[in-house]
């Protein structure tokens, strides 16, 4: 066996951190990865700089990130609304907040049984959920069902209780379980007396907060961006969605920018029909944008539990 002074391991290690081949290496990182940064960001300060230019400078000069006049009049012309604008916030808030709780939970709880070789019934409930990816009953039928059947149209709880299953995700969850929660752990759980629940709660969620929390991320982003469900089922408009009313705003606006002549005197000129585009993208994807700090807490969590055994 050969052993090393302490000064010579130091000096080994500090020329192998400082060599040629990783000082490269990290050179390439980094400029990869400021490409991505700029891949990402770039577009998005694009939208935000076109929607405050003003209307006729944009109509003249296209998109720039350094507009030559700036106008806010896209904000002004939604915020003239103030109140409905509001009221769709929080309609959206309530059920991207609700909707994201309950179909992680609902998803999660049903793709845990399908996971354990000890379910007799596995095979039956994943053909079960996997039917629902490759056939459907139409769009009548599902209307049918939520208004008539279920008696939930023009409520809350249509915008929510949709979304609650998705096939996909239960599939992604019952492999992230089998990877990550060993049955031997699960099987020392019930020998000391823990029932299905609480090692379900108290091991099974805490080993699979990575997969949890990345379920939950693309159900958040699924329904604060979903406009479908309000447009099908809503009538009430204290009921509408943020998505659906920016919708609804832009399709107003470019209808009135083709028929001037139903406005009469007003200058259609002076309305902003193309930054108000841009507008609604950065009001609509504005508050998205925040919760991937916080979700991205929760994968460093899954990642590191149960990554050191001893």
């Amino acid at each position: 066996m050969v052993r090393l002074t302490n000064k010579k391991a130091q000096r080994i290690t500090k020329d192998y951190d400082a060599g040629q081949i990783s000082r490269t290496a990290n050179a390439i990182l980094h400029v990869i990865f400021i490409i991505c940064v700029l891949l990402c960001t770039l577009p998005l300060l694009l939208v935000f700089m076109v929607s405050i230019t003003d209307n006729q400078t944009l109509l003249r000069y296209g998109y720039t990130l350094f507009p030559q006049q700036i106008s806010f009049s896209a904000y002004t012309y939604m915020l003239r609304s103030g109140h409905a604008i509001i009221r769709a916030y929080w309609v959206t808030i309530q059920v991207t907040v609700l909707g994201t709780i309950f179909s992680t939970l609902v998803m999660a709880m049903y793709a845990y049984p399908l996971s354990r070789p000890t379910f007799k019934y596995r095979k039956l409930f994943t053909w079960l959920v996997l039917f629902t990816m490759l056939f459907s009953g139409g769009l009548v039928p599902w209307f049918v069902v939520y208004t008539q059947l279920l008696g939930i149209g023009d409520t809350l709880a249509v915008l929510i209780i949709p979304y609650l299953m998705n096939a996909w995700f239960v599939l992604v969850l019952r492999t992230f379980y089998k990877s990550a929660v060993p049955e031997e752990l699960l099987e020392a759980a019930r020998i000391d007396g823990a029932g299905e629940i609480r090692a379900f709660v108290t091991i099974v969620i805490p080993l699979s907060t990575a997969g949890i929390a990345t379920v939950a991320l693309f159900m958040l982003i699924a329904y604060w961006n979903d406009w479908w469900l309000a447009m099908v089922f809503i009538r009430s408009t204290n009921l509408d969605t943020i998505q659906n009313f920016l919708r609804q705003m832009l399709t107003n606006l470019q209808f009135i920018a083709r028929h001037p002549a139903m406005l009469g005197r007003v200058d259609i000129s002076a309305m902003p029909s193309e930054t108000m585009r841009m507008a609604v993208a950065v009001i609509a994807v504005g508050p998205v944008v925040f919760a991937y700090p916080f979700f991205q807490r929760f994968f460093v969590k899954g990642l590191m539990i149960g990554a050191i055994k001893g």
